[in-house]
């Protein structure tokens, strides 16, 4: 998922690649993560089971043939034979629209088995990693998604009821994060305690955790730049490092902090696009409102505007609100 992950065929199918995706794609972590997440820390899912499979799949737009893309996707394979399906998809942004896109992802692989273009049947289940900041409060099913359109009542018990499995990776509970056995649990921990959080636990992926670090706090990395960082530090990846030994060493170059100034604007921003994602749902939004609202600097304000959004059922009611 992610702001934009669907390409014309005929360009190539390429992808930006992010740091959440190829922290995500380390074999360990992809397992600590479907069993933190979904089995509450019970080695169901095994690391030496599950195969990477294709994250493409195509579909017939207006014009011509487009390619979307799943962030990760895993087979489980049991016996010689796909078991289960795991896609996992990274979520920077509020999309109210993401149970349409699962269905887009889930749809490819059922319809390959429809087609016999697969070897046996199998179920898909996919999860959303989601890393912003703002709380996801909406259209979580197909019937919240649909809920203000003037349906017959009749007829909701047709309606399929499709839901997306986010996971608000910021705002997870102590308990939860606990049940992380791998580096992922650094990074959960990071962002619930902040730039003070200091840790004995030992660090697989180095380079990686630095860039998923520096990604999620604002700050762009290079490959390039961490590589040079570690290099100087005399740190290579099959050292054993603790994260506060790491942490320390990476605070005194200014890395993981960032610049104070930067980060705060960040966030302002995020709220300032949180609130109008909200206010899209509602209908077309007035200039006058989007002035004061990117007019905005006070994180306050801007929580209180969000919360009056996810709230509102008209532009009107939001602007009396304001």
């Amino acid at each position: 998922m992610g702001k934009n992950k669907e390409t014309v065929q005929a360009d190539g199918g390429e992808k930006k690649d992010t740091a959440e995706k190829e922290f995500v794609s380390y074999p360990d972590i992809a397992e600590d993560v479907i069993n933190a997440l979904l089995y509450q820390g019970e080695k169901v899912a095994d690391q030496d089971r599950m195969i990477s499979g294709p994250t493409e799949s195509i579909y017939q737009g207006l014009e011509r043939l487009r390619s979307q893309y799943a962030d990760l996707c895993k087979y489980e394979m049991l016996d010689g034979r796909i078991n289960l399906v795991y896609l996992i998809a990274n979520q920077s942004n509020v999309d109210g629209k993401a149970v349409l896109r699962k269905a887009g992802y889930t749809g490819g692989l059922y319809r390959e088995q429809y087609e016999n273009k697969m070897p046996n049947l199998f179920p898909v289940v996919e999860i959303v990693l989601y890393w912003g900041k703002a709380r996801w409060r909406k259209n979580r099913d197909s019937r919240e998604l649909f809920k203000r359109r003037r349906i017959p009542e009749g007829a909701w018990k047709y309606v399929d009821e499709l839901k997306v499995h986010v996971f608000e990776m910021r705002h997870l509970t102590k308990e939860i994060r606990e049940l992380f056995k791998s580096d992922m649990r650094i990074v959960v921990d990071y962002l619930a305690e902040g730039k003070g959080y200091r840790s004995n636990r030992k660090i697989v992926h180095k380079a990686a955790l630095i860039k998923m670090i520096n990604a999620l706090s604002g700050e762009r990395t290079t490959d390039e730049d961490v590589k040079k960082w570690l290099e100087e530090c005399r740190i290579k990846e099959e050292d054993e490092v603790k994260v506060c030994e790491l942490f320390d060493q990476y605070e005194r170059k200014g890395r993981i902090e960032g610049r104070a100034e930067g980060i705060s604007q960040g966030l302002v921003k995020g709220w300032m696009e949180a609130i109008l994602e909200l206010l899209e749902d509602l209908g077309e939004i007035p200039e006058k409102i989007k002035e004061k609202i990117f007019g905005e600097k006070d994180m306050t304000v801007l929580k209180r505007w969000h919360k009056a959004a996810a709230r509102a059922g008209t532009i009107k009611e939001f602007q009396d609100q304001m």
